[in-house]
């Protein structure tokens, strides 16, 4: 099917392909400035430029509901939750279509088909043993009886002593869980940890740690990242729960009554059949996902720093136990923090410029321009009205061609500009701000050629 975005068409499926995946957003509210100047902006800009290089490519991304910081933000405000996320599903999807973000598949947790394929490939990690049912200890608050994991749990980050929730500390980008956590409570009502025992499936990650060492060695991965891995390495790599006797998420099945499907593995398991589809629509079981995962020529992963463990090293693991071999990663395009008066933006917090708010009122393609501009790819950065009003009125003429040439860019250092502002959107050392600096250089110097910077760089073509 052709993307009402970009109108890119699906690669055939006994086609080598390039796939681009970018972050399934936690529908928990509305997309900000900062989620579009990290993973979502670049994703998009990175695929329309390698279709205009002949790639064949597919792009995938969906929606996350299953994280319970969505029950959470339901119950605070005392709203219906499937009403709620109705609403922020579709203000996401038209926060895309503004800022001309397209993609070839979207995996929709709301709709029938998705639950029973998280089942069953969860079933399959059961009954092949890569996922097998054990008695374990989990922790409780005391007070509230919740189970303590992603925003049901507070505390430091055992590692850097950031404030962190359950999952990954989004400071040091460590596995975050009661055990290795400070001062960890209930992060409802405060309430201390109760330790109790469950049967649920358990994913030991250092069964795979000969697999994740081979892919990390040949993955392009920038230094944050590489630095995540180290500290990884020197211990031994966690056992991590797959389901949790808890009140939001999938339902299990079979062995699995009882229990519901983490979020995050319902996350890299719906990656893995996303990414599939996407490369091969006629793939409808594990076996046929393996063989579409075969036929990706290169996989780049393009988000957030906060989600660098779960990308570098469990969804890989994930994969590994699924029966993924070998692991298909060319590597991560990750950004830094993107802040808002020096804090970072934050949807839970409500500390955020609305995406959808600004696409409305300003030109999304100098929206764009400028959110690849001053993008938090190799440090973070902090968005101003002040630097924005004064790139959109540097840039919008240039684009509106009413700006003057009065020195024009001779055509030899045209050409090495666009040869560098082309080779920037490659996602080996992608660098959508050089490119943004290059195509801006071409337009103020009257060039004639701007090759596909403008198209991708404002989302106004290239596919």
């Amino acid at each position: 099917m052709t993307d009402p975005v970009t109108g890119a068409v699906p690669a055939p499926p006994d086609g080598k392909v390039t796939v681009i995946t970018f972050p399934q957003p936690t529908a928990n509210g509305p997309l900000h400035v900062g989620h579009l100047s990290g993973p979502y902006l670049a994703a998009d800009i990175a695929a329309r430029a390698a279709r205009t290089r002949g790639e064949q490519v597919v792009v995938t991304t969906g929606l996350d509901v299953h994280q319970n910081y969505v029950l959470t933000r339901a119950e605070h405000e005392g709203v219906e939750v499937g009403v709620m996320l109705a609403d922020f599903r579709a203000d996401i999807i038209d926060t895309y279509r503004q800022a001309r973000v397209g993609y070839d598949r979207f995996s929709d947790p709301l709709t029938d088909e998705h639950a029973p394929i998280i089942r069953d490939l969860m079933n399959h990690l059961v009954a092949s043993g890569a996922a097998p049912l054990r008695e374990v200890t989990l922790h409780a608050c005391e007070d509230c009886g919740r189970t303590l994991h992603e925003s049901y749990l507070s505390g430091l980050c055992g590692c850097c002593h950031a404030p962190a929730a359950g999952g990954a500390c989004e400071q040091c980008g460590s596995f975050t869980q009661v055990g290795t956590m400070v001062d960890p409570v209930c992060g409802r009502c405060g309430g201390a940890p109760r330790p109790y025992r469950a049967t649920v499936p358990v994913l030991r990650m250092e069964d795979y740690r000969a697999t994740l060492t081979s892919v990390w060695l040949r993955a392009q991965l920038p230094p944050a990242v590489r630095a995540l891995i180290g500290r990884q390495l020197a211990g031994e790599l966690p056992e991590i729960a797959l389901a949790y006797p808890t009140n939001w998420g999938i339902e299990g099945d079979g062995e699995l009554a009882g229990l519901r499907i983490g979020s995050y593995t319902e996350i890299a398991l719906t990656d893995l059949y996303n990414v599939a589809r996407a490369i091969d629509p006629e793939a409808t079981d594990l076996p046929a996902y393996l063989a579409a995962l075969g036929r990706a020529d290169q996989l780049w992963h393009f988000l957030g720093l906060d989600n660098a463990y779960w990308y570098a090293v469990y969804w890989q693991a994930i994969w590994a136990a699924v029966g993924v071999n070998p692991l298909p990663l060319s590597g991560l395009v990750v950004n830094e923090f993107y802040t808002l008066d020096g804090s970072k933006f934050s949807t839970s917090r409500n500390h955020a410029i609305w995406a959808g708010e600004l696409l409305r009122k300003e030109n999304p393609a100098v929206v764009r321009l400028f959110l690849a501009w001053d993008r938090p790819d190799r440090y973070a950065s902090d968005f101003t009205w002040k630097s924005f009003q004064a790139f959109s009125d540097r840039v919008e003429p240039l684009l509106d061609g009413s700006r003057a040439i009065t020195e024009p860019l001779p055509p030899a250092l045209a050409q090495r500009e666009l040869a560098r502002g082309e080779a920037a959107l490659r996602p080996a050392g992608f660098d959508p701000a050089l490119a943004v600096r290059s195509l801006i250089t071409l337009l103020a110097g009257g060039a004639e050629d701007t090759g596909h910077l403008r198209a991708a760089l404002t989302g106004t073509g290239g596919e």
